[in-house]
């Protein structure tokens, strides 16, 4: 890599297409030019590489993986690599405004004992047409209020837009092991948050890409198994803080209802062969067990749910299960809600 610059923008990417493009591009637009762009490309047939070399600029330094990887092996390499003081990772298809790192870069200045930055953003659709701006987040946070607005929902948390000091990123080991890196990122943000505190500009820096096709793309085997890893980080969670304690007991258990609404509906649309043995009736008793892990003497109850419910009552028969999924085949749209 050139001369040391202030900021790393790390790109993991396979076969990013068109989408890799818009968001190379709209980093080299940058205001603020004292960054470096590292790609880490996991073995791309789509000419990716071959585009990204052709734009011959010195701030881009390409990591070529020997052998195809996992999403989790690529982004593990970030660890690995020689980067710049502070850090930010971005998906292939997000895009950064040019004025985010001279947002940041002024955020750093005012903040200098945080140690997480973030921005406000926009999701946009596949097209890049804006769907919704994020909900509001406070400029400053700690570990436990930043959390409990994650379990509460009353943020919005993507793995694009964050900045931190690659020194704490190291640290804190890098993004987690989790399955398709389902919640990898949160489980990351609270630990480095925990270091210090998270800072964020008012100001909408950057885009999240948010596609059709994103909630199927993920193995519903592997969803269920991140959120259950998730569940043991909360765990250890309780065990760290009190402050940590009392946002978990506050709010997992709205936490859990969300999820084990949304999973079991996953599961229902998943045919039966490929659940590993999951059910929605199982997959509900587990639910309990995690509400009665973080909360203990809770009131859990998923049955009070309509929809919850019926996805049980049409999972417990072949026939109705079989009727669904064609149905699913027919109309993509969500059955209940």
């Amino acid at each position: 890599m050139c001369a040391k610059a202030k900021y790393s923008i790390i790109l993991p990417v396979r076969n990013g297409g068109g989408y890799v493009k818009e968001c190379v591009n709209s980093i080299l637009l940058q205001t603020y030019p004292d960054f470096h762009l590292q790609v880490l490309d996991n073995c791309s047939t789509d000419g990716t590489v071959e585009w990204i070399q052709a734009l011959k600029d010195e701030r881009i330094k390409i990591y070529p993986a020997e052998k195809p990887l996992s999403i989790e092996e690529n982004w593990a390499r970030i660890k690995s690599i020689e980067k710049n003081e502070f850090i930010t990772l971005i998906g292939h298809d997000d895009l950064l405004d040019k004025n985010y790192l001279e947002v940041m870069n002024k955020l750093i200045a005012k903040h200098s004992d945080a140690s997480l930055y973030q921005t406000h953003f926009r999701y946009i659709d596949s097209d890049g047409k804006r769907i919704r701006n994020c909900k509001p987040m406070d400029e400053v946070q700690s570990a436990p209020e930043f959390l409990g607005a994650f379990l509460a929902g009353i943020i919005d948390t993507m793995g694009t837009g964050f900045m931190t000091r690659s020194y704490d990123y190291d640290i804190c080991e890098g993004i987690p092991n989790y399955p398709n890196l389902l919640f990898a990122d949160f489980e990351l943000w609270i630990n480095l948050t925990y270091k210090g505190y998270k800072a964020t500009s008012p100001e909408e820096c950057f885009a999240f890409r948010l596609h059709q096709s994103m909630t199927t793309t993920s193995s519903d085997i592997k969803f269920h198994n991140a959120f259950g890893q998730f569940i043991k980080y909360l765990e250890q969670l309780k065990q760290k803080d009190s402050a940590l304690l009392k946002v978990i007991e506050r709010y997992s258990i709205s936490f859990i209802e969300f999820y084990c609404k949304g999973l079991s509906h996953r599961l229902l649309r998943t045919p039966i062969q490929k659940r590993e043995g999951q059910t929605v009736s199982s997959f509900l008793r587990t639910c309990k067990e995690y509400a009665d892990i973080l909360v203990p003497g809770n009131e859990f109850n998923s049955s009070k749910k309509y929809s919850i419910r019926l996805a049980k009552q049409i999972d417990s028969n072949f026939l109705t299960r079989s009727l669904f999924l064609l149905f699913k085949k027919i109309r993509s749209k969500p059955v209940f809600s």
